[in-house]
């Protein structure tokens, strides 16, 4: 199979300048603003985008190291399988955020709940739909013991690399 190249539609801004001290899930950036600047040439693929609470960001870590097969997460002192983290360093760098989308303007999306880098590449925007996206009971894993520590719990910079 054929490699993939993907162009970026937009760039997220944030307050979060720094890998260190960003929050490591949107529930851990409760009420932090920032925007989505979609390229102009896809003004037209955000019709009736507004009608949605909440939207699924995809993005490029584009400051993120190279993926190793054992990582050892934020959340927790003992190595596991990159799968089974959430980890930014990754053999594709691609990430995922649910956030609330407070409003449209022209091609800028106003967001909330940002735990993104400043900058990054979008590239993808996704409606959330709770009746797709949510499957009912779920089970965490080795998070489950550890999941309170979320909203206290920022990115320290062992994932970050050069600008990629």
């Amino acid at each position: 199979m054929e490699d993939f190249v993907y162009r970026h539609i937009g760039i997220i801004r944030s307050p979060h300048k720094r890998p260190e001290g960003t929050p490591i899930q949107p529930d851990g950036a409760r009420g932090v603003k920032g925007r989505v600047e979609v390229r102009s040439e896809y003004s037209d693929f955000l019709t009736d985008l507004e009608g949605f609470s909440h939207i699924i960001l995809i993005y490029h870590f584009h400051q993120a190291k190279e993926s190793k097969p054992l990582v050892k997460p934020y959340m927790d002192g003992r190595k596991h399988g990159l799968f089974a983290t959430r980890s930014p360093a990754r053999p594709n760098k691609i990430g995922l955020s649910v956030v609330k989308l407070l409003g449209i303007e022209n091609t800028v999306l106003q967001i909330e709940n940002v735990d993104l880098l400043d900058g990054t590449p979008l590239l993808d925007i996704k409606p959330y739909v709770t009746s797709f996206d949510y499957p009912g009971q779920t089970k965490e894993g080795w998070l489950e013991k550890r999941i309170h520590q979320l909203r206290d719990t920022t990115a320290d910079g062992r994932f970050a690399g050069e600008a990629n």
